[in-house]
C-alpha cells in the first residue's frame, strides 16, 4: 500500500520557505503525489545509498531531467522527502492529540498511541522512517542528524508547552526537569526505533512499546513528582 496523496506547503524548518521547491509545488497533485510515491517506496525499500533515480522516475512516469529540475540531485530529493513527510506526520498529531491531558507522561503515551495509528495510515511511511534511523550513507547523515536535533529542541514547545507543572515537587527546576523527561523520552523513542530495523509493522505491539516507556515514566516521577 502506497501513501496517500497529501500535499502540504513546503516549509523547511531549519531554513524557512524553501523557494528552492516552488516549481514542484506549483504541480498539480496527482502528479505531486506520483512523484512522491515512487521516490517513497525507492527509498522505503533500499535506502539512500541504494536507491535508483532511475527506478524513481520510471515509477513516476517522469524524465530523470524534469525529477532534477525539480530537485536538482537526489540528496535534494531525499531530504524534501524527510521533511515532506514530517510535516505529514506532526500534521496528523497536532490534530488528533488530546490536548485537555497536561500530564507530560500521560501525553506521551498519547503520543506514541498516535505514532502507530500515522504509521498503520501510512505504512510506507513506516518503512521510510524506520530507514532514516538506520541511515548511514555520508551525503545524507549530517544533514539528518542535525534535523534531528532541531526536532529535539523545537519539540519541547511544540508539544508540551502547555503541561501541568503544579505536579512537580517543591525546589525543582522545571525547565530542567522537563528537559530532562523530554530528553530521555526521546532517547528512548530513537533507541526503540533503531531496534525496529528488521520489524515489519504489523510486528509492533504497541502495548509493550508503551509498557517499555512507563517504565521510565514511573523512574522520571520518582524524581520530580510529588
Amino acid at each position: 500500500m502506497e501513501c496517500e496523496a497529501v500535499v502540504f506547503v513546503y516549509i523547511n524548518p531549519y531554513h524557512g520557505v524553501n523557494i528552492m521547491f516552488a516549481k514542484f509545488l506549483n504541480l498539480n497533485p496527482e502528479k505531486q503525489d506520483r512523484i512522491l510515491n515512487a521516490a517513497l517506496k525507492e527509498f522505503a525499500q533500499k535506502g539512500y545509498q541504494n536507491a535508483s533515480t532511475n527506478e524513481i522516475v520510471k515509477e513516476a512516469e517522469i524524465s530523470k531531467g524534469l525529477l532534477f529540475h525539480y530537485f536538482n540531485n537526489k540528496k535534494g530529493l531525499y531530504l524534501f522527502l524527510h521533511d515532506h513527510f514530517l510535516d505529514i506526520f506532526m500534521e496528523e498529531i497536532h490534530a488528533k492529540i488530546n490536548w485537555s491531558e497536561k500530564d507530560i507522561f500521560k501525553r506521551y503515551g498519547d503520543i506514541a498511541r498516535l505514532k502507530f495509528e500515522v504509521y498503520q495510515k501510512y505504512p510506507e511511511m513506516f518503512s521510510f522512517i524506520k530507514n532514516v534511523y538506520s541511515e548511514d550513507a555520508t551525503e545524507v547523515r549530517a544533514d539528518l542528524e542535525r534535523r534531528k536535533k532541531e526536532l529535539l529542541s523545537k519539540g519541547y514547545q511544540d508539544l508540551f508547552g502547555d503541561i501541568d507543572i503544579s505536579k512537580f515537587k517543591e525546589g525543582i527546576d522545571i525547565k530542567r526537569a522537563i528537559n530532562i523527561i523530554y530528553w530521555t523520552m526521546e532517547g528512548f523513542s530513537y533507541q526503540y526505533q533503531g531496534s525496529m530495523a528488521s520489524i515489519q509493522l504489523d510486528q509492533i505491539d504497541i502495548e509493550e512499546l508503551i509498557a517499555a516507556m512507563n517504565l521510565y515514566s514511573e523512574t522520571l516521577k520518582q524524581g520530580f513528582y510529588k
